[in-house]
């Protein structure tokens, strides 16, 4: 007989670990407006609310196009973060057409390509070239432009491929996990629950990036930025103008 109840606790533990993944990005695209930062910045941090918000109906339900509202907003998000970290040292609200169509196209290839197929692998491998291109282009700025750079964009990458890490060991230890946490007390068992974890570290490791890309464009057009931390907890970007003597 199953148990109905842990079974429970892992669908809500996978949804409610979404959280992370709709409500700081929520905050940080209106807090974008109001400083008046491109737009692409503001579309940054919506596409990870969407992501979130997708992941949330998905576990809730279980359901096959809930799965979609989920796993093609990642492709989407990850072209945007892509468009804007190649874009960080243009003059302001330049608009590059030609990476623009290339990334509009890729995302509908690989949608007509996902929506026939139905294969997950397709979709990881995918979403794998992307974070791929992100990383190549982090190390870049990282190392020959913003070497100061370095702890911000290495901790969004390090949190984010710990979060890849346990959704693999989720994945392909699923089972004795599952039976594991049939034998343990439940709050032994809730730190197993990887695929929870996996949202929430790649949650961070989102925002974390947009971050990064957010604190690198900013440098570039002379602003001052600067990382605080809300409540001593979570990290934001402030910036004012530089000032005209």
């Amino acid at each position: 007989m199953r148990d109905f109840s842990k079974m429970g606790a892992t669908i809500l533990g996978n949804t409610v670990s979404n959280l992370i993944m709709i409500i700081p990005p929520m905050f940080g695209a209106i807090q974008s407006v109001r400083d008046g930062l491109e737009k692409r910045y503001i579309a940054s941090y919506l596409a990870l609310t969407v992501v979130g918000m997708g992941s949330w109906c998905f576990h809730m339900t279980l359901k096959y196009e809930m799965q979609l509202l989920d796993e093609l907003p990642m492709i989407y998000s990850c072209c945007i973060f892509v468009y804007c970290m190649f874009e960080c040292f243009k003059i302001k609200n330049s608009v590059n057409y030609h990476l623009l169509f290339t990334l509009v196209l890729f995302s509908l290839i690989v949608t007509t390509v996902y929506l026939k197929v139905k294969e997950p692998i397709f979709h990881q491998v995918m979403y794998g070239m992307l974070v791929f291109t992100l990383v190549l282009r982090s190390i870049y700025i990282v190392t020959w432009v913003y070497p100061w750079l370095r702890g911000l964009g290495y901790t969004s990458l390090g949190i984010f491929l710990l979060g890849f890490l346990f959704w693999n060991i989720d994945n392909i230890f699923c089972e004795s996990l599952r039976n594991f946490r049939k034998k343990v007390p439940p709050i032994i068992g809730i730190t197993t629950q990887f695929h929870a974890w996996w949202h929430i570290l790649t949650g961070l490791g989102s925002y974390l990036h947009i971050l990064f890309s957010l604190y690198t464009r900013t440098l570039y057009l002379r602003y001052r930025p600067k990382v605080k931390f809300l409540f001593g907890i979570w990290p934001v970007i402030l910036f004012e103008p530089l000032r005209k003597h």
